[in-house]
């Protein structure tokens, strides 16, 4: 089979997909602030300890200014010693929802540890850096402490070891069968058993594509040239990210499918079916993806949907989605949505200079509820705002 025809596409914008972004951009900095609190020997932080926290909280604004707008989640109290020196303890519905949040962490520690199994049998070595981890521990669900916990309590799935530069990393122990099976495996193996594919029990009698589910903005999909495409792609053989690629060759058409394949599964395995590329690009080598694997974001949007949001470049995995929401959600997804609605209720308590808002009052509502409206599924290009293929900026 000859070389695919590739076409190149505009960037096209989704405004659901966008809004996830917006707001889980003020969640996740909130989550590890509460996190930061709750690790303080004090049992709170000041403004001057956390003033320094802007870029690494992802904000756009000051980190005094975002605390002092949350204030059913932050209560802010003069310092002991130094009155004018703001500080922040969680209040009783933060403490209570982080309570939740463990009761999650407990009861759904063999899923965490599939996860992070599947993350480091991904890659070339079966190592990761804790750096790149703490980068992800977010997006992948891990608890707070997970060295200290989580790992320490399977020594025979995890070890740390160091790397020839000296970084601290955490290593597979052992290899796991069970677990090398793709999402995009298991997805074309559920459709077989309900009958919905056949295409399924074909690649297991070692007939071996798979198909990726594709949504295309309107107007891509009925275009000849990216059908034909497509079609070209969805025929290759499909490679597990799970196997051994050392014998594909590097500027294939297979090795970018497997590429794409990594990528797809990496996401798959975030609870919110997304991260940012920075994230990606410091395990690009280990996941053996391409140098410059942005191009892979814009080249498939029928799977991949890139966001320029909030000052960051974030991927997204579309069939994680439906109108802007999730799927399949995790349950700690769940509990963020609810966090989030605590947050976003006493921004608009605050704003109208109201009182505070009771405990009982703050969780009634279903956390779905402030949350925008239910779109269309409409996605829009944007004259003029091609992305860089080969942009690999920040």
């Amino acid at each position: 089979m000859g070389a695919m025809t590739k076409v190149r596409l505009k960037w096209v914008k989704n405004k659901n997909l966008d809004h996830v972004i917006d707001y889980e951009t003020d969640l996740k900095a909130a989550c590890i602030l509460k996190d930061a609190i709750k690790r303080s020997p004090t049992g709170f932080l000041t403004a001057k300890s956390v003033a320094d926290w802007q870029k690494l909280l992802g904000l756009t604004v000051p980190v005094l200014r975002f605390l002092r707008r949350y204030p059913t989640l932050f209560h802010e109290f003069p310092h002991a010693r130094y009155a004018s020196l703001p500080c922040f303890k969680l209040t009783d519905t933060a403490l209570m929802l982080d309570s939740q949040e463990e009761i999650i962490h407990q009861s759904h520690e063999a899923d965490t540890v599939e996860r992070l199994c599947r993350v480091l049998m991904m890659m070339r070595t079966k190592t990761v850096s804790l750096r790149s981890l703490h980068s992800l521990k977010f997006d992948l669900g891990l608890p707070d402490n997970y060295e200290k916990t989580l790992v320490m309590r399977y020594p025979d799935h995890f070890c740390f070891v160091k790397a020839s530069n000296g970084n601290p990393c955490l290593k597979l122990v052992k290899w796991r069968d069970e677990f090398a099976f793709s999402a995009l495996q298991k997805r074309n193996e559920d459709n077989g058993v309900t009958g919905e594919d056949s295409s399924y029990r074909e690649f297991k009698r070692g007939q071996s594509t798979l198909t990726f589910p594709m949504t295309f903005p309107r107007g891509y999909g009925a275009q000849k040239k990216v059908k034909a495409w497509m079609d070209e792609f969805q025929k290759l053989p499909y490679i597990s990210p799970y196997d051994d690629s050392s014998n594909i060759d590097p500027e294939s058409d297979l090795m970018e499918k497997r590429a794409v394949g990594v990528l797809h599964e990496l996401l798959s395995l975030t609870i919110h079916k997304k991260t940012k590329r920075n994230y990606l690009r410091s395990m690009r080598a280990e996941l053996d993806i391409p140098h410059k694997f942005t191009r892979l974001f814009t080249r498939y949007p029928g799977i991949f949907y890139l966001s320029l949001k909030c000052k960051t470049t974030t991927v997204i995995l579309k069939e994680g989605y439906r109108r802007g929401k999730l799927v399949n959600p995790h349950p700690l997804t769940r509990l963020r949505d609810k966090f989030y609605h605590v947050m976003r209720t006493g921004f608009l308590y605050r704003a109208r200079g109201l009182g505070m808002v009771s405990k009982e009052e703050l969780l009634l509502d279903r956390p779905e509820d402030d949350l925008e409206e239910e779109g269309s599924e409409e996605e829009e290009i944007v004259e003029g705002s091609e992305l860089e293929e080969d942009s690999e900026d920040e």
